[in-house]
């Protein structure tokens, strides 16, 4: 009998491609969530317009009272500081909603992941495929809101074109974390855990004060919240303020999503297959 070589690399190959072969299929659960968001349009848009009106009544209302704010050693406007914030916002927005809610509504009421693991996906796919759909939403919404902030004259900087692909990393943690954290609830009252952290970060995240207007220890829980690594990220690349800090904000939402993901791959098996 001829013997098979034990190469380490070759079990390392095969390990990877069995890993991978766990996410195959995600591609249909996205085309799925394409068809069903054509009839609701409206609720698909609505993460859009919040960091909008934000945009619209604090950096062109108080911003024509507030100045100048330092940054990145240079002083930009108001509107200028808060714009790139809302961004990240904006895709933080698309990412929760689709992560968080409509999962929970799939899960618990509807049953569609039940139809979906009688066929040959495993629940793997359909975490990935839900993720990949939630990135799609916030990288449309960080779209359309850098064409506002183009023709309002808020972007600074050719590293605008990486504003885009930043927003879908912003999507990946927050869809990662809102998935794995939605197959833990029990019921609709659970979402006002959402709303109290959510909105948290929306307001305190740097989004419409620099970090050095903070206290110490408060800065310092700031800094560790990954809307703070999305808004620095994306001021970083509006601004032009681009440095090696950005591989730090990079590489957090990258881990933060992947181990949402994970979390997620695995509370589907355990609550659809058990």
């Amino acid at each position: 009998m001829t013997q098979i070589s034990a190469d380490p690399w070759v079990g390392l190959t095969y390990r990877a491609a069995a890993v991978l072969g766990e996410f195959r299929g995600a591609g249909s659960v996205v085309a799925r969530n394409g068809r069903a968001a054509r009839h609701g349009l409206a609720v698909l848009l609505s993460g859009f317009f919040e960091p909008l009106f934000y945009l619209l009544s604090l950096g062109v209302g108080i911003g024509t009272l507030v100045g100048g704010v330092e940054y990145g050693g240079t002083s930009v406007s108001y509107q200028q500081f808060i714009a790139p914030a809302l961004l990240a916002a904006s895709a933080m927005n698309g990412a929760v909603a689709d992560s968080t809610f409509n999962v929970f509504w799939k899960l618990k009421y509807a049953r569609v992941y039940d139809g979906m693991l009688a066929t040959p996906l495993g629940p793997k796919a359909v975490a990935a495929g839900e993720i990949c759909w939630a990135l799609l939403r916030g990288a449309g919404y960080a779209t359309a809101f850098l064409l506002v902030l183009l023709a309002a004259g808020y972007v600074r900087s050719w590293w605008a074109v990486l504003a885009v692909p930043a927003a879908t990393l912003i999507g990946l943690a927050f869809a990662g974390v809102g998935m794995a954290a939605t197959t833990f609830m029990r019921s609709w009252q659970d979402f006002d855990l959402v709303h109290l952290v959510v909105l948290p970060l929306l307001l305190l995240s740097t989004t419409f004060y620099p970090l050095s207007t903070y206290p110490g220890g408060l800065a310092l829980l700031v800094q560790l919240t990954p809307l703070y690594q999305g808004v620095e990220l994306e001021r970083a690349f509006v601004l032009g303020t681009v440095d090696a800090s950005v591989l730090v904000h990079v590489l957090y939402l990258l881990v933060l999503g992947v181990a949402g993901l994970l979390v997620a791959g695995r509370r589907l098996e355990r609550l659809l297959l058990s």
